[in-house]
């Protein structure tokens, strides 16, 4: 049997490739992909060459676990439904519909721990959005929001847009959100945000700064999130925080160097600078909290929140180079774009 994935080649260059598929051995199950998720910020960087070099793929993830180098597979949100199962799995995997943390490919094996049944009354296109509700609650967990906070989000991709709604549904004084996109601040509206303002403006920080204000005496947010991808967003996030605010960083920058004014009013402000990133759960959590009870949160935040709404391009798997230089050169028209099986 032959299985069809995609392959980064070099920066910039994107091939859908044959390769034999072997039997599931004893262990393992066939699955056959329906969606994946393409993610417009760690895999661009991937797509882009702006990894870096000295650190795996993922570590977290038995599928992601070799080093940066071309040819590459990668992608980590598949949902698909199991055609075979090993002798020695239990037959009632058979037919279930399933979320793995695969590279987009038409068919993968994988080990029964390697796959998460998705709940009944998901479907998959839901489901297939599973890591970045995840990566969401995993930043409100990190910045603890509060009651009457003015909060600001910079970035509304698909993972800021989802930050954006948890925030929501919070008794926050204040939600502020800015994106360069018109596409992605008139959703950011739709999900609950306050405003949503265009950073690239020449006023940008004054603007975001009255707006989180409104006739309230405590200047500046009190927790900001720099969710964008761009480093110049950290200086802007740093600019529109409080005394003794909190700035959650969740972009990785990967190879983009990163200049950051600490010289000016920081020096003095008591501010701090959250890193946030959720493969793994910060150490305050580990009393009550573990990645299966995070996992069933973001369940149950994807059933509330029904984030296909968000899903603006799907390609066939064939098409998989067009849906990548969409998403590089056409920013302005994506937020979440699928491959389709």
């Amino acid at each position: 049997m032959k299985r069809q994935s995609v392959t980064f080649t070099a920066p910039y260059a994107v091939e859908v490739r044959d390769a034999a598929l072997p039997a599931p051995a004893a262990h393992q199950l066939l699955v056959a992909t329906q969606v994946s998720a393409i993610s417009p910020g760690t895999e661009m960087l991937v797509y882009r060459g702006q990894m870096p070099a000295d650190l795996p793929l993922d570590a977290t993830i038995s599928a992601l676990d070799g080093a940066f180098a071309y040819p590459l597979t990668y992608g980590y949100a598949a949902v698909g439904r199991v055609m075979a199962c090993g002798t020695a799995v239990s037959p009632d995997w058979h037919d279930r519909l399933v979320f793995a943390f695969q590279p987009h490919a038409s068919h993968f094996l994988a080990t029964p721990d390697e796959l998460i049944p998705v709940p009944d009354g998901l479907d998959a296109e839901t489901a297939v959005l599973l890591p970045n509700m995840e990566t969401a609650v995993s930043f409100l967990m990190d910045s603890q929001p509060l009651i009457g906070e003015q909060v600001a989000v910079f970035g509304q991709g698909i993972v800021g847009l989802l930050t954006t709604a948890l925030l929501a549904q919070l008794p926050l004084a204040r939600l502020v959100t800015a994106d360069r996109h018109p596409l992605r601040r008139d959703w950011s509206t739709r999900l609950g945000a306050h405003a949503s303002l265009d950073p690239a403006a020449p006023t940008a920080v004054a603007d975001l700064l009255a707006e989180l204000q409104q006739d309230r005496p405590y200047a500046g947010a009190d927790l900001t999130f720099e969710l964008s991808g761009h480093p110049a967003a950290l200086d802007q996030a740093v600019a529109v925080t409080g005394y003794n605010g909190r700035v959650l960083i969740g972009s990785w920058y990967g190879t983009k160097p990163v200049n950051l004014n600490l010289g000016g009013r920081f020096h003095r402000s008591h501010m701090q600078l959250i890193s946030s990133q959720v493969s793994h759960l910060a150490p305050r959590w580990h009393g009550r909290w573990t990645s299966a009870r995070r996992l069933g949160v973001a369940w149950a935040q994807l059933a509330r929140c029904q984030p296909a709404r968000l899903i603006t391009h799907r390609f066939p798997l064939a098409q998989a180079a067009a849906a990548y230089r969409l998403i590089d050169q056409q920013p302005e028209q994506t937020i979440q774009v699928l491959l389709t099986y």
